[in-house]
């Protein structure tokens, strides 16, 4: 073994201690723009929002409703526990719904587990890696550069007999392990990448005696490492601190004279095999990848990680920050095991991508369908960020970590530009009037853009928004979707509501045109029809209309909201995205239909793998995998059905008026438990039975103070103040959390 290879810390440890979507239509279909979204393989018309390519916005003529803005080492008690028992166990006997566990991988390597943060990310066992925000290939041929990932390693021990593996993602430490064990010795690979040093990722070996048999124990690292890349230019440095270095930049950019991103890799030599001295108990070697943009910052990053490895605390500081966040989000219930294990599975995917607490240091690049560990040419729509990251990711986020959803929006703000230029050079409306810097210029530039989409119908009186390609992907080239349309009408109102609070002047043009918008509603059927002439019984790809209930909160009666549901389930294709079934099982709560909501919800189980939780877009296994849009989806139906939170009033996810709550379990749910939901920079938990409803503000800053809250139950009217550190609880109704007119006790 070479001297200096690896980074060695020696650990004492006692017994006591499918479809129209395929991005390989991307190249014929930009020939055309009056037939293809070059970014997603979406046969369409000039769409009626228009977003970003990944590192420049608005360089595709023709957009889609997909391109909208729309918006460390486990014990080795535990691994016994594992070994002996095939499965995780918590303390009291239960199986831990956040730790997976199997004894075989899956064959398609699609379906392996993904270790990710905000800047990096890879699936386990795979020889590429990827770099926020790094991309190669002109226009349509764009996608994620292919970095070469040093992670991919699989140890093994030739000649073992009797030998008990199992591999294990550990959702509550962002962790993934491969174990081997005979009766002599246990050998453990864990990889990571860390969450809050997000130029980092590791791995690491530890060799342990379970008998002292005086006989040196050794593992081999197969490894097909090459520094070479098919999207990189990569060069050779000189050695650092122990790592070899390689630095480069991708081959091709995005548009002619584009910026062509630089990739800087450190990484820890790895060697061919590793052994346990016949005297020593107990070894652990540590190996480092670093990747930055600069040669300052990789360099920096992999310093800073030789240093928590000499204090033995690199992987003990990447668990205390995945700890964090789960002490600050979490959603868990008395239920059925695989539904514990969805939310689970969805939620440690979410968090995953998301940046850290504190500054990340780099600028956030947005949350793609299959997130960063996928993404490479002709997988996974290229790793390109559509309205899946606005619609289906984001409520989630800024439910819980406000912080985030600010850099999701931020990256919205930077790409706003290219939008700009895109929606000039297609004709509509020039936005100049918006080009201060802030949230008001996307927000006043997206309702500038929805005036110039519109035309007067003198026969309807009323605004058109023609030649568009709703939700529904399988129809294109429609008259006045009834989602574009009542998504153009709230927001047009919601950037007067924000005008009028920022004292600026509200455009005329705004408040007419969403006054005037004709949202299509057949009067006689009581229903929205889907678009102008769609005829009922026809096949519809995903949620469309019963989009309109929720997530819009379009204003409608019971009747209408339940004659939308059953117009459109039935026709729905069975085997189409994951996200739609979710949006079917809010509209049954909503109306307290709980078996309905229920057999909408069981759909999405389909869409999920084992043994790793991983979701794939359709339910036979086509199109993307690591499908965030699908988790996100999901997640809605427990956040915002089964809590039945809902803004108050206006557009936005949680408001400066009130967070609704009207809390609709099913019956195998008996208690539901919501835990770090963000108000008025409070942070609240919610546990909720079908007798009783507590909620509880774990945390209220002084600086700055966070709003004093109360909770008001819409029937009776009666009041409750809500103070830090205390909680109230009364029957499960509904009711409201608002600002409190006097300070609470």
């Amino acid at each position: 073994m070479e001297e200096n290879c690896a980074l060695e810390v020696l650990v004492v440890t006692r017994r006591e201690n499918k479809g129209n979507r395929d991005p390989r239509n991307i190249a014929r279909l930009e020939a055309d723009e009056q037939e293809g979204c070059a970014k997603r393989g979406h046969l369409q018309p000039p769409f009626s929002a228009d977003i970003s390519p990944p590192t420049m916005l608005g360089l595709t003529p023709t957009l889609c409703w997909d391109c909208s803005i729309q918006p460390f080492l486990l014990t080795f008690t535990f691994f016994i526990f594992v070994l002996q028992l095939g499965l995780v166990k918590m303390t009291d006997g239960k199986e831990d719904p956040a730790v997976f566990t199997t004894t075989c991988l899956p064959s398609d390597q699609r379906l392996l587990a993904t270790v990710t943060n905000a800047y990096l990310g890879t699936r386990v066992y795979r020889d590429i890696l990827h770099v926020n925000g790094v991309y190669n290939g002109a226009v349509g041929d764009t996608h994620r550069a292919d970095v070469p990932s040093p992670l991919n390693v699989r140890m093994t021990v030739p000649g073992a007999d009797s030998l008990a593996e199992t591999f294990t993602l550990n959702t509550r430490t962002g962790t993934f392990s491969h174990v081997l064990q005979s009766t002599d010795y246990t050998a453990t690979h864990q990889i990571y990448a860390h969450h809050s040093l997000v130029h980092l990722m590791a791995f690491s070996i530890t060799i342990r005696q379970s008998a002292h048999t005086g006989q040196p124990i050794t593992v081999q690292l197969q490894t097909p490492f090459v520094p070479k890349s098919q999207d990189l230019d990569l060069h050779q440095g000189p050695d650092f601190q122990g790592a070899h270095y390689v630095y480069g930049t991708t081959l091709v950019p995005e548009v002619e004279g584009g910026p062509q991103p630089t990739v800087h890799m450190l990484w820890t030599p790895v060697p061919q095999d590793l052994t346990l001295c016949g005297e020593e108990q107990e070894r652990s070697w540590e190996f480092l990848t670093a990747v930055a943009e600069s040669e300052e910052e990789v360099k920096r990053s992999y310093s800073e990680g030789l240093a928590l490895i000499a204090s033995g605390s690199l992987h003990s500081s990447h668990i205390h920050a995945w700890d964090a966040l789960w002490q600050g989000c979490c959603i868990d219930l008395d239920g059925p095991l695989p539904l514990r294990q969805a939310l689970y599975g969805c939620l440690y995917y979410l968090l995953s991508a998301i940046p850290p607490r504190d500054n990340p240091g780099f600028l956030f690049h947005g949350i793609s369908p299959g997130g960063l560990s996928n993404g490479t040419q002709g997988e996974d729509y290229w790793g390109h960020v559509f309205w899946d990251q606005d619609t289906w990711v984001f409520p989630n986020i800024l439910l819980f970590y406000p912080e985030a959803a600010r850099a999701i929006l931020e990256y919205r703000i930077r790409m706003l530009e290219g939008a700009l230029r895109n929606a000039e050079e297609q004709g509509y409306k020039d936005q100049k009037l918006f080009r201060e810097d802030g949230g008001w210029k996307l927000v006043g530039a997206v309702a500038q853009y929805w005036c110039s989409r519109m035309v007067w119908s003198e026969e309807e009186q009323c605004y058109h928004i023609r030649g568009v390609m709703p939700p529904d992907e399988y129809h294109y080239q429609v008259d006045n979707s009834a989602y574009t349309n009542a998504l153009a009408q709230r927001s047009l109102r919601f950037a007067a509501d924000i005008a009028q609070d920022l004292l600026i002047p509200v455009p005329e043009e705004w408040v007419e045109c969403a006054n005037k918008i004709k949202v299509p509603f057949d009067m006689e059927k009581k229903y929205h029809p889907e678009y102008d002439g769609y005829s009922p019984d026809e096949p519809v790809k995903q949620a469309d209309v019963v989009l309109l209930g929720f997530p819009l909160m379009h204003s409608m009666s019971p009747e209408v909201r339940r004659n939308d549901l059953e117009m459109y389930e039935p026709v729905t294709d069975v085997n189409g995205p994951a996200m739609t079934w979710s949006m079917f099982a809010v509209g049954w709560l909503e109306l307290k239909e709980m078996q309905r909501a229920q057999s909408q919800l069981n759909k999405c189980f389909s869409n999920i793998t084992e043994p790793f939780k991983i979701w794939v877009e359709n339910s036979d296994g086509s199109g993307a995998v690591n499908f965030l849009t699908g988790m996100g989806g999901f997640l809605q139906a427990v956040l915002f059905g089964y809590t039945g939170f809902r803004p108050r009033w206006i557009s936005l996810w949680i408001t400066k008026t009130s967070l609704l709550f009207n809390p609709s379990c099913p019956d195998d749910v008996h208690k539901l438990k919501v835990t770090g939901v963000s108000y008025l920079g409070n942070k609240l938990k919610f546990t909720i039975t079908k007798e009783e409803m507590r909620i509880e503000v774990s945390e209220s800053p002084l600086d700055p103070p966070a709003l004093p809250l109360e909770a008001v139950l819409e029937e009776s009217g009666q009041r409750f103040p809500l103070g830090e550190g205390h909680s109230i609880s009364f029957p499960t109704v509904a009711g409201w959390i608002q600002r409190s007119p006097t300070k609470a006790h």
